[in-house]
């Protein structure tokens, strides 16, 4: 894999302060270790864009100082959530003529018969461990899985790796697999005598209305005796009137009797006194 190449320069002043100058200038802060001293160096923004369209550990990159040529790999980054830019980097120099080891990319292609049978592609690992010397670095490994038949896996074992890359992971773990979809469980249809909930709610609602309905009609049937009762008693009370206006007609008829009797008697008194 041909390296990249980068111009980058020392840095003395670090810091919050002086990194946040070199971002507004158009500089990265980065830092070199390995085997050697650490370096703190800057890295020119556009010129990492340009030869970075993608971070990977496995780049191997020539850095270009006053001094000399480094070669390292991009062990780590940290970037700007909000505007996507790169604000700080790790670069790690490892030592000539002996293996190192990093990740590299795995890249599926093809389409698997066993998902034109109706299966789904699982892919379990996007990256595989390796040891190699820097010169034997793959950029990415590549897999076809175009045979890849239904209910089957790839495994690490099965992958074509160059001479001299190792690899570090279990042999036995899953790369991808064609798995077979899960069938969608159907509706059970409702026992005779059983009712769907939505029945249910409405048999409920029914019956909720028919006993509203018979409660307001025996509310009008209380109201109708109440009413009947209460003419019942008014008229009562006048038949009782009217006896006790009768009682007193009766009385006052007996005592003017009674006063004109009197009356006659006196005058028979009279004529009697008047003969003598």
């Amino acid at each position: 894999m041909e390296p990249k190449k980068l111009n980058v320069q020392l840095r003395t002043d670090q810091g919050k302060s002086a990194s946040g100058r070199l971002r507004r200038g158009g500089k990265i802060p980065a830092v070199v270790y390995g085997h050697t001293e650490p370096l703190a160096i800057t890295v020119d923004a556009h010129e990492f864009r340009t030869a970075f369209r993608r971070i990977t550990e496995n780049t191997v990159v020539q850095l270009t100082m006053p001094e000399g040529v480094h070669e390292v790999l991009v062990k780590d980054y940290q970037q700007n959530h909000l505007s996507g830019q790169i604000v700080h980097l790790d670069f790690y120099e490892f030592e000539k003529g002996k293996s190192l080891k990093t990740r590299v990319p795995v890249q599926l292609t093809g389409a698997p018969v066993g998902v034109k049978e109706g299966g789904i592609l699982e892919t379990l690992m996007h990256d595989l461990e390796v040891e190699c010397l820097p010169k034997d670095l793959p950029e990415v490994i590549t897999l076809d899985i175009s045979n890849l038949a239904l209910n089957h896996s790839i495994h690490v074992r099965d992958l074509l790796l160059a001479e001299g890359v190792k690899a570090l992971n279990s042999l036995e773990q899953v790369v991808c697999v064609v798995a077979i979809r899960k069938a969608e469980e159907e509706p059970k249809p409702a026992a005779e005598g059983e009712l769907v909930e939505g029945e249910l709610a409405e048999g409920a609602v029914a019956e909720g209305e028919a006993a509203e309905g018979e409660a307001a009609e025996g509310e009008a049937a209380e109201g109708a005796v109440a009413k009947g009762a209460v003419a019942k008693g008014a008229a009562a009370k006048g038949e009782a009137a009217k006896g006790e206006a009768a009682k007193g007609g009766a009385a006052k008829g007996g005592a003017a009797k009674g006063a004109a009797a009197e009356g006659g008697e006196k005058k028979r008194k009279g004529g009697r006194d008047r003969e003598k």
